[in-house]
């Protein structure tokens, strides 16, 4: 397959049945077929030799060494996109002289090459995990909580009760849907100590406790399974950290989707992808978002907003007139570069509350300056190292002209790893 057929679950498998004695232009035919399908492109093909069989002209042929002349039964079987079983099928029909062809439908749980899959899954999550965590309690006020969110800058921390098993994670939306809070933790970080003290004062007339808001119950992973495992659980239940439990459930660490990807860029992963033969390693271009949630530059603060809600994000691409990227623009962003009185009104605004004030400053006043861009053809390995190097959640994909095409974030990057796109 195709990197790009890759992320498509409903492919076709052909078999095609034959003798071994079969011959094509004075060869082997089932020779002939394999090099066939592997010129029309097909994700490979594998051919099956059976002990005794019989076909059309009823005669039993086995593989018993008393006899000398034998033409088993063979089965090839090849399985690609509807697209390229149907290209093959045209040149490979009117080979098969005698014998059958048949085609079914299957669903493609996972393909994977040695060298499409850079993460070490066989490796312990103890192995990778970090070991250092900061946790709440379930009777914690939901104010306390935030405030050591805020003290942490971490936006998702495991709940203990008194017996010190976890029983919940608490994140930063859960107190934005449930305990009143106004913004993230990435606008939080940067407001002021007025408006943040505001908000707790907010937050300390609640009479909400932690167990109130927090989700639950708990996805947890043991300190012996494996990344894969606990990998394909991130990626099933859509989080970002997962509590790591010793063999008697106490809680001895916290794997992160960073720390998931910080083994994606080990010299053992690099190495791995040196080799990959050409085609092989998939890139940017394959696992990139086409639909990027872009505003020009000159849009004014309402549009910008209205763009926010309307794509369902927390970044928005800049682009010029040419449709290159000039920057990006975070909700953070849009909350700390307007005017400190109306903050709290985009704060609201963004979340659908209230329409913002039509506050005189455009996308390209809002936005930073540093946007981290790479052609399609970046290896994943590659991403990583950039984008965790530099510490960016968004990567923007451009073409030769430099014009924005796609988009590559932390949650897709993950993805990836484990083939889940």
């Amino acid at each position: 397959m195709t990197p790009k057929q890759l992320m498509e679950k409903k492919a076709k498998r052909l078999s095609i049945y034959i003798g071994e004695s079969d011959k094509w232009c004075g060869k082997a035919l089932y020779a002939t077929l394999l090099e066939t399908m592997r010129a029309q492109g097909l994700a490979g093909a594998t051919v099956t030799r059976g002990l005794a069989g019989f076909g059309a002209h009823s005669v039993i042929h086995t593989a018993n060494l008393e006899i000398l002349s034998i033409d088993l039964p063979l089965v090839i079987q090849a399985i690609d996109s509807p697209a390229k079983i149907e290209q093959a099928l045209e040149v490979i029909t009117p080979m098969v002289g005698e014998g059958l062809i048949t085609l079914d439908d299957v669903e493609v749980v996972k393909y994977t090459h040695r060298y499409l899959n850079p993460l070490p899954i066989d490796k312990h999550v103890s192995e990778v995990m970090t070991r250092k965590v900061i946790t709440l309690t379930d009777k914690m006020p939901v104010a306390e909580a935030w405030e050591r969110m805020l003290k942490h800058l971490l936006k998702a921390l495991p709940v203990l009760n008194e017996r010190g098993e976890v029983v919940g994670m608490l994140t930063d939306e859960d107190l934005l849907e449930r305990a009143g809070l106004e913004q993230h933790l990435s606008v939080a970080e940067r407001l002021d100590e007025k408006t943040l003290q505001a908000e707790f004062t907010t937050l300390k007339r609640s009479p909400l406790k932690v167990a109130d808001v927090m989700t639950k119950p708990a996805i947890t992973i043991r300190d012996n399974e494996s990344l894969g495992i606990a990998v394909a659980r991130m990626a099933e239940h859509g989080i970002k950290r997962l509590p790591v439990l010793d063999a008697n459930g106490k809680l001895i660490g916290v794997l992160s989707r960073v720390d998931v990807l910080k083994q994606v860029v080990t010299e053992e992963a690099k190495k791995r992808a040196a080799k990959a033969p050409k085609g092989a390693a998939r890139t940017l271009g394959d696992i990139m978002l086409r639909d990027l949630p872009t505003v020009h530059k000159d849009a004014p603060l309402p549009e910008v907003i209205a763009r926010f809600l309307e794509a369902g994000t927390r970044r928005l691409v800049v682009t010029g007139d040419d449709g290159r990227p000039l920057g990006l623009i975070s909700d953070a962003d849009a909350v700390t570069r307007v005017q400190p009185a109306t903050r709290r009104g985009v704060m609201q605004a963004l979340r659908g509350k209230r329409n913002v004030l039509d506050e005189k400053v455009t996308a390209a006043q809002l936005m930073s300056h540093e946007v981290l861009t790479a052609p399609p053809s970046m290896s994943l390995t590659e991403a990583a190292h950039q984008m965790l190097s530099k510490q960016r959640k968004w990567m923007v994909v451009v073409d030769k002209r430099g014009k924005a095409i796609g988009l590559v974030d932390r949650q897709v990057l993950f993805k990836a790893t484990m083939h889940h796109i």
